[in-house]
């Protein structure tokens, strides 16, 4: 049974108060009606006593309060599920956005979830092949895994969001791959970049896409994320697919919840951003991972723009401790030419080792990943030393290494945005570049190894 009021007090900016009432709850949906009959949604934020404070969804310009009444609808923020949603287009709250038929829904799901019995969840161990070589032979990811990108402002993160969208499978697996990819706060441009880029490749047919434009509320910046996790979760443990969820621009949703907090007017924590931040981050990063009994799987790739191009600004700072390592993209990388501009060294992934080897990608994985680390590092320092002290202070080997570090950023990094290599090519392009150094350089792999692919 709705519970409706005609005690709204006051509405400042998009937040309304009403009073009187009864048995309402946190996160609760509210229908705000006037008088001409039009309909206005929100949620409640806080409840104290008999007052609840709620958060308009729209604009709240030319809402005649004395006149309108509050109906609490006793839920929270549901999405309608189907399979039929791969293949479709919505907005930041669920409702179709590329002129389809509204979805028949199976069931409604709240879009804030149910946490995962930790006891429950299955450890990460299978391989995920992206198709792009520097994430695939040396920042593995790994299904059930939460990997974020942290990007810079200007850097091409979109093309590489919906390149990882267009390539992603798992290998050695008949399961079901699905993407669900949420754009948030982004600009029309680029809503229609992601749309076009998905229908041209024939991606969209394994895609539910919830676009969220810079103009939308902010509300509905939040609930976005939460939108496309809830989608993940049904395609996953419901229908046992393996999905892959894609979020850009993690960035413009700390901004929105900031908004958010600040029109509350809460105490806030660093940089102005609400001290719960880290909380709210990993009620969404932890909705990643496998659950004992279950064949499906949900992979994250969050993606952010480092505000400053600072690593230890709150937003990548609080999701690398959440997270399972991090993908950085360079902007040095990026004024050379080198597309994707992923900066191997500083980049990480913390269960990589758990998803290669012999049985997964090949038994030499492992080995050459440490040995091609380790000699562009080297050969990095011979560059620099050499933009110092000038060529001439190299040795024989420090010159090969700097030769290696030049051909790897050239062959191996800058693949581009179309191409998509298999994990045998992309290991096999690192033993090629591997033969630029000496024999006796090559520490870190097993002799075995070095007779079984390195050739003369």
């Amino acid at each position: 049974m709705f519970k409706e009021y005609k005690t709204i007090r006051e509405v400042v900016g998009p937040l309304m108060l009403v009073e009187g009432v009864e048995g309402v709850k946190y996160n609760e949906l509210v229908e705000i009606v006037q008088k001409d009959g039009s309909v206005r949604r929100g949620k409640v934020l806080e409840v104290q006593c008999d007052r609840a404070l709620v958060q308009l969804f729209e604009n709240s310009q030319g809402l005649q309060i004395s006149a309108s009444r509050a109906k609490f609808l006793g839920h929270g923020l549901e999405l309608a599920v189907s399979e039929d949603m791969l293949g479709r287009v919505f907005d930041g709250m669920g409702n179709p956005r590329d002129g389809g038929a509204p979805l028949i829904a199976e069931k409604r799901m709240d879009i804030n979830g149910e946490p995962i019995n930790p006891a429950a969840r299955d450890y990460p161990n299978e391989f995920i092949q992206t198709g792009i070589s520097a994430i695939d032979g040396l920042n593995t990811l790994v299904r059930g895994q939460k990997l974020p990108v942290f990007s810079m402002s200007g850097l091409p993160h979109a093309e590489l969001a919906a390149q990882i969208a267009r390539q992603a499978r798992v290998l050695k697996s008949d399961d079901k791959f699905a993407v669900v990819f949420a754009a948030v706060g982004i600009t029309y441009e680029e809503a229609d970049y992601f749309i076009r880029d998905f229908q041209e490749t024939g991606a969209i047919t394994r895609t539910v896409l919830f676009t969220n434009l810079a103009n939308d509320p902010a509300i509905e910046r939040i609930a976005t994320p939460r939108m496309a996790l809830t989608a993940a979760e049904y395609l996953a443990y419901d229908l046992g697919m393996h999905v892959l969820v894609i979020i850009t621009d993690i960035t413009n949703y700390c901004e929105a919840l900031r908004e958010v907090s600040a029109a509350r007017k809460e105490v806030p924590g660093r940089r102005g951003y609400p001290g719960y931040l880290y909380t709210d981050l990993a009620s969404m990063y932890e909705r990643a991972g496998r659950i004992r009994g279950k064949r499906g799987s949900i992979t994250q790739i969050p993606i952010l723009t480092m505000p400053e191009d600072d690593k230890t600004h709150p937003i990548p700072d609080l999701t690398g401790y959440i997270t399972e390592g991090q993908i950085i993209l360079s902007r040095e990388l990026y004024k050379k030419g080198i597309l994707p501009p992923i900066d191997v060294l500083p980049s990480l992934s913390r269960l990589k080792d758990k998803g290669i080897g012999a049985g997964k990608t090949r038994e030499d994985h492992a080995d050459t990943m440490n040995q091609l680390f380790a000699a562009y590092a080297r050969g990095k320092e011979s560059k620099e030393l050499a933009a110092i002290l000038g060529e001439a202070a190299l040795s024989d080997t420090d010159k090969l290494y700097a030769r290696f570090a030049e051909e790897f950023e050239r062959q191996y990094v800058a693949q581009g945005f179309t191409v998509n290599r298999s994990v045998e090519e992309t290991l096999d392009l690192g033993w090629k570049l591997l033969r630029i150094l000496p024999r006796s350089e090559l520490k870190r792999i097993k002799e075995a190894y070095l007779e079984k692919y390195l050739g003369e």
